[in-house]
């Protein structure tokens, strides 16, 4: 039986009135569980552990309503789910192996539902077969494919009961009809309608939880310089709103070879410019009771991290952020969590956000192939 390995970040910083301080580091050295030595920061109160392993490039994250834990990944074709994620005693299985690029899930009225780059799966009542789920429903399958780039899909379903899943650029930046889209259908698949476009490549989503409108996040196109364009966080207002892609890029760069398509003047702002190269992911609005006050109805963002930025510069992401709100407008972006880099070697890599049923906040790390967990257990931090 997997023994569960709790690594406990322990930091200590001071707070500011309304929002976290920038955090000093604490060396951590975990030599019996995943090899990392990098420094890990969190707000004071809150730890850290490893909550599961052995989930080779663990990516998007869905609850299932028995209380499952269901993995997807963009590599190795596996789908997994863990009964007892927030028990000492977790058991891991694998529901679904050789699929292509299985990396978003999601979850409704008993059903389980994976996307592939083409295709969409169901496993009706996985709860109670996870030892033998048998073959997948497909759903649909024939989702917008052009090449490999940004083929991998996200997953989530919306307040309206829609299931919405984003189409990426099939391109680094390039006009391709049907593509750079977040589009919705109903659950049975039918009625499929444009959301968002303009949307180089969303993987992460979440919905405001006072006003029902969605928030995303989207990655800014590569080889334009280490410092532009930014990455963004958006929010969609109206049906059918146009975010740039491919003439604009971060809200305000436009772009030196597509450029004439369109005026940025004319694209819908981010809410936030993120960090240029930093890869969001993930992120979701806080809603539980565990975290302070001033946390919930705020963002988190998980920051994949830069790939292609050069050395003198360094490197970008590598993080959980946190956006904190006044309204519909974003007032501070800081690191919250770090620890996937150590210098600049990489140790880890933020994918996916998901809030447990105890307030506690799950991030999947895809380079490890772990859960982390971060709880919080102080009173006068």
């Amino acid at each position: 039986m997997r023994s569960l390995i709790k690594i406990v970040f322990l930091v200590a910083f001071v707070l500011g009135a309304n929002a976290c301080a920038e955090p000093s580091n604490t060396n951590v050295s975990n030599t019996s569980g995943p090899n990392t030595n990098a420094a890990a920061t969190v707000p004071a109160g809150f730890q850290v552990q490893v909550l599961i392993e052995d989930l080779p490039n663990a990516r998007s994250l869905a609850w299932g309503d028995q209380g499952t834990l269901f993995i997807g990944a963009r590599r190795g074709g596996k789908v997994f789910a863990v009964q007892g994620a927030l028990t000492d005693s977790p058991r891991t299985f694998v529901i679904a192996e050789g699929l292509q690029v299985p990396n978003g899930v999601a979850f409704r009225d008993g059903t389980l539902y994976v996307a592939e780059t083409q295709r969409i799966l169901t496993f009706p009542d996985i709860e109670n077969r996870l030892d033998d789920p048998g073959e997948p429903a497909v759903l649909v399958d024939d989702l917008p494919y052009k090449s490999p780039l940004h083929s991998w899909k996200y997953l989530a379903f919306g307040p309206d009961g829609r299931l919405y899943v984003p189409v990426g650029a099939p391109c680094n930046a390039c006009e391709e009809p049907g593509f750079a889209i977040i589009m919705s259908m109903r659950p049975d698949g039918t009625d499929r309608r444009i959301e968002a476009e303009g949307v180089r490549n969303s993987v992460g989503f979440d919905w405001h939880p006072g006003t029902g409108e969605l928030w995303f996040t989207d990655n800014g196109r590569d080889m334009l310089g280490d410092d532009i364009p930014a990455c963004e966080l958006n929010r969609l207002t109206a049906a059918g709103q146009d975010f740039g892609f491919p003439y604009c890029h971060g809200g305000d760069v436009q772009d030196p070879e597509l450029g004439s398509l369109g005026q940025c003047a004319d694209a819908q702002a981010p809410v936030l410019q993120l960090d240029p190269h930093s890869a969001p992911l993930g992120m979701l609005f806080y809603t539980g009771e565990m975290f302070p006050e001033r946390y919930r109805g705020q963002i988190f963002l998980a920051e994949h991290g830069s790939w292609n930025r050069s050395k003198s510069a360094g490197k970008t992401g590598y993080r959980v952020a946190l956006v904190s709100l006044d309204g519909n407008e974003a007032k501070s972006y800081e690191s919250f969590l770090s620890g996937f880099l150590d210098a600049e070697e990489v140790v880890g890599r933020p994918v996916d956000l998901i809030m447990a049923p105890d307030g506690s906040l799950l991030v999947s790390d895809d380079k490890r192939g772990l859960i982390l967990r971060i709880s919080y257990t102080a009173e006068d931090a």
